[in-house]
């Protein structure tokens, strides 16, 4: 005996959209996304994409914050590392390795470096990731190291992408030690 039609689910459907969409941004970047490709990766109507997302910026956007979850999951999980083990550069350089050795977070944060270029919505988007990076560092060393730190980490990520790996651990670890810790406070003196 058959329990009778399925029932909708328009919740899990949409999330099966967006999942479909960010594995797309993953594998063509968000410029390739389109809602017939969208739809045939979800196994669903092409009707469903456009009826959830109207527009492909709708769907890029909804693709890259779903990614960005990701990264901000990876956040969360240090600032709990630091509170609970401490904060200190060889903490951060363990946690940004295996950042940078999970291929589908590297390639989330650099979708979204590259939509940020192009969209206010991802720009703001991603200013607001590397404002709770710095946020988050700033509550252990000066606001001006964390904003090197975050900076440093941008441009590794950026070479994990292009490499295809990290960087190795023992580079990491000078970089990060030096940025630190390094004076770079304004100093004082006139300007030429």
């Amino acid at each position: 005996m058959s329990d009778g039609p399925r029932r909708r689910d328009p919740e899990r459907r949409r999330r099966e959209i967006v999942d479909a969409a960010a594995a797309l941004v993953l594998e063509s970047g968000a410029d390739a996304l389109t809602h017939r490709k969208v739809a045939a990766r979800a196994g669903v109507p092409l009707g469903s994409t456009t009826q959830y997302f109207a527009t492909l910026d709708d769907l890029r956007e909804a693709a890259l914050r779903n990614l960005m979850d990701e990264a901000e999951q990876w956040l969360a999980d240090l600032e709990a590392e630091f509170v609970r083990d401490g904060a200190s550069s060889a903490a951060y350089t363990g946690a940004l390795h295996r950042y940078l050795s999970d291929p589908q977070l590297v390639r989330g944060d650099f979708a979204m470096t590259c939509a940020a270029a192009s969209s206010p919505d991802m720009e703001e988007l991603a200013r607001h990731w590397t404002a709770r990076l710095v946020e988050a560092l700033a509550r252990y060393i000066p606001v001006e190291n964390a904003r090197a730190v975050a900076t440093f980490s941008d441009g590794a990520t950026m070479d994990a992408v292009i490499a295809e790996r990290p960087l190795d651990h023992a580079l990491l670890a000078s970089a990060i030690a030096a940025l630190w810790s390094a004076p770079l406070g304004a100093t004082k003196g006139t300007a030429t």
